[in-house]
């Protein structure tokens, strides 16, 4: 009994070995999955502060080269790169009152970092899910506006991902 199960062991051990390696793109790839949203409110007064909205996107990369660590972020020579918007891109599509859609980077949103995604820094085909978190705060003023998103991410070597779209969801916002 004890040979019979060091060989079915030593079986799918090598087997595992002889799994194909993922046949992703240098180029990142991402896929839209969701959009939520929760509404923060001050518990003393029950007035509403803010929108945290998530946006989950899936991604694929071959180099697994997704990220930047904390010290990183703060290096100018490391930043410089990658311009104004870091390794994230987020696009904020508002609805006007004619049914257009004003199309722009907020200011709130121009510069954001996903954190380092295979943290030991070894080559390798990478797959999993993004959440980037996004702020919109009600103030005195605000009104609901319909807003949607367009998303795209940056790996290390530079390479923009394809871009893709969210769902409508409402939010405070300003016109």
């Amino acid at each position: 009994m004890k040979g019979g199960s060091a060989l079915l062991i030593a079986f799918c051990a090598s087997l595992s070995g002889c799994l194909p390696t993922p046949d992703f793109d240098s180029v990142p790839r991402i896929e839209y999955a969701s959009i939520d949203q929760l509404t923060e409110t001050d518990l003393a007064t029950n007035k509403k502060l803010r929108e945290t909205v998530t946006i989950t996107v899936t991604f694929e990369d071959k180099e697994g080269d997704l990220g930047a660590t904390a010290d990183e972020r703060s290096n100018d020579d490391f930043k410089a790169p990658y311009g104004k918007t870091g390794n994230y891109e987020l696009v904020t599509l508002t609805k006007q009152p004619n049914g257009s859609w004003d199309e722009r980077i907020l200011s709130i949103d121009s510069v954001m970092w996903m954190p380092i995604l295979k943290p030991d820094g070894k080559p390798g085909a990478i797959k999993g899910k993004l959440d980037l978190k996004v702020y919109r705060p009600y103030g005195n003023t605000s009104v609901d506006v319909e807003q949607k998103f367009k998303v795209r991410i940056r790996d290390r070597a530079l390479h923009y991902s394809n871009q893709v779209e969210t769902d409508i969801i409402t939010v405070p916002g300003y016109r």
